[in-house]
This record gives structure tokens, C-alpha cells and sequence, in this order.
């Protein structure tokens, strides 16, 4: 598992670009679009929005570097403040419930049940690369860190109080995760043009003006944060 974890974390962006794409293949529903559409929109939106959370008061409040080098596992310090005093990985909760949102707002039977047992395949196999690379760089203290804190469960007791103790710097959050912010809005808006035309107008000019407004609005804001990042005042940002 733990070779099959390397493999995927070097080639993860090509593999999940694949993955992601199979939100629109043709499916089974999960549900009437017509007449339950409201369901699945609602509980794909709450549960992918709950990722998105989990995901920006993780980065806002103590960001790990834990990117990789190389295509290489590769971290510079043991972080276990933040949210990682409640759970080991967090970002990797947030993304699956990320994921598993935007499958039910695709209203995808087989991303449900196909795509996302392999996507979190790929997760506890990175997770048990991650983890030997960890245990082997700072040993006792990792495993220590792992008696007290869940691999996957969030300890919610004191988790309050974490947040109280810490500030959200939504600079850093919008930075590191506007590549993320892009990819999961972008592929929403397309969802809703697709999967539920009764949310969209119903004349093919209108609708097609309003994906490419929105769809536009969406790369502007990249193309902003990203020349802030690279050249502007954010570059500094950590």
C-alpha cells in the first residue's frame, strides 16, 4: 500500500483530473432531477460546502507543507496544532467531502458508489506513504501524535476552543487554495447548466451567456489571485 500511496501521490493531478471528469459521464440517478432535483442539490451542495470548510480552516488556521517534492512525500516540520490536534488529515476529509457533494449534486449513481470507494482507495494509500515518511523523519514524536489524534474520525471535543485560540488568516486560505476554489466552483456551475436545466433559463442565448458570464467572472478572479500571488502583494503570503 505503501509503494501504491508514492504512485499515486507523484501522478494525483492526472489521476484525479480523469476522476473528476467522470462527474459528467452518463449515470443512473440517485434521484428524480425533475421532481427531486431540490434534494440533491441541496445535500450535494451542503456536504460539498462542509469540505470546503473543513478544508479552509484548515489552510486559514495552520497550514501544513506537506506538497511534495520531487513527486516525493515530503514535509519540513511536524504540524499538530489547528485542525490537526482533532484529526491527522484533514485536508484529505475535506476533499473527500468535497467530492462526495459534488457527486450528489451530479446526481451520479456511479461516481457515488464507483468512483468515490476509489477515490478514497487513493487517500488511505497516500495516507500510509505519508504516514511512513512521517514516522520515519521524527519517530517518537509522530507516533505520539498518532496515539492521541485519529487518522480519518475528528476528535470534536475542544475544538471550540481551538478556534478561539487561533486567527483565520484568509489571505493564506484564498492563496493556497484558489486552484482548488476554481477547479470545485467551476465544475459546480457546470453541474447546474448540465444536470438541472430547470436552474438555468430555458433559451439556449440566455443560458449560454450566463455560463460564459459566469464561467468568466470565475477565471477573472483566478487570473487576479494568481498574478497577486506571483507578482503582487500576496507573494510573501505563507
Amino acid at each position: 500500500m505503501i509503494g501504491i500511496g508514492s504512485f499515486f501521490f507523484k501522478y494525483r493531478n492526472v489521476v484525479f483530473i480523469f476522476l473528476y471528469l467522470t462527474l459528467f459521464l452518463p449515470s443512473p440517478a440517485i434521484a428524480d432531477p425533475v421532481s427531486e432535483g431540490w434534494i440533491t442539490v441541496a445535500v450535494g451542495l451542503l456536504i460539498s460546502l462542509c469540505g470546503q470548510l473543513v478544508r479552509g480552516a484548515t489552510i486559514g488556521m495552520s497550514y501544513i507543507v506537506r506538497g511534495g517534492r520531487d513527486g516525493r512525500v515530503y514535509a519540513e516540520g511536524l504540524v499538530t496544532e489547528g485542525v490537526f490536534s482533532h484529526a491527522r488529515n484533514p485536508l484529505y476529509i475535506g476533499n473527500i467531502l468535497m467530492l462526495l457533494g459534488m457527486g450528489i449534486l451530479a446526481n451520479s449513481l456511479l461516481f457515488v458508489l464507483v468512483v468515490m470507494p476509489f477515490f478514497c482507495f487513493i487517500y488511505q494509500s497516500i495516507v500510509l506513504a505519508e504516514e511512513a515518511f512521517l514516522r520515519n523523519k521524527f519517530g517518537e514524536n509522530y507516533d505520539l501524535y498518532c496515539k492521541d489524534t485519529n487518522r480519518w474520525m475528528p476528535r470534536l471535543q475542544g475544538i471550540g476552543k481551538t478556534f478561539r485560540s487561533m486567527r483565520f488568516n484568509w489571505k493564506r486560505w484564498i492563496v493556497k487554495e484558489y486552484n482548488t476554489l476554481f477547479i470545485w466552483l467551476t465544475a459546480m456551475v457546470l453541474l447546474f447548466f448540465f444536470r438541472y436545466p430547470a436552474f438555468v433559463p430555458s433559451g439556449e442565448h440566455e443560458k449560454h451567456m450566463l455560463l460564459i458570464v459566469m464561467v468568466g467572472c470565475l477565471f477573472i478572479g483566478y487570473v487576479f489571485v494568481r498574478w497577486n500571488k506571483k507578482r503582487g502583494p500576496w507573494r510573501d503570503v505563507n
